[in-house]
């Protein structure tokens, strides 16, 4: 534990993990997500820039709340970001589904698994109750 400065507000508190912010300010920022979220579910075509400037947060933080996938964009809605490995457009998350499908396979290849999976589910009768007779 350490003793550091909020990067909000400035005031001095123990830090153990996660954001760099007092639990004062990390309760307002719930609360602005909340706010934030609540207005995205009302408002599902907003841009970026529109949704930054009404509801008064940054759009760096509104694209962390993106990358963390706290928030979640339809596919009519004009916000969106790229994918960190191949560049296309997601509108949550950090990497686009054919990324993290590629992602999977080569931890798993690493890991040794030999079966992705998907492939390691159990067909529907072998979950199945038998009965002796």
């Amino acid at each position: 534990m350490e003793i550091i400065t909020c990067k909000r507000c400035g005031k001095i508190f123990n830090y153990v993990q996660g954001d760099r912010i007092c639990s004062q300010c990390t309760k307002e920022m719930d609360e602005k997500f909340a706010e934030v979220k609540k207005f995205v579910r009302e408002n599902p075509k907003v841009d970026i820039n529109v949704l930054s400037s009404e509801m008064e947060v940054s759009i760096r933080q509104i694209k962390r709340w993106i990358r963390e996938e706290r928030l979640c964009f339809t596919d009519e809605s004009p916000i969106g970001l790229n994918c960190e490995n191949c560049g296309t457009t997601i509108k949550t998350g950090r990497y686009c589904k054919a990324c993290k499908d590629q992602l999977t396979t080569r931890l798993q290849g690493a890991a040794g698994t030999k079966e992705p999976a998907a492939a390691k589910k159990k067909s529907s009768t072998e979950n199945k109750m038998r009965f002796l007779t």
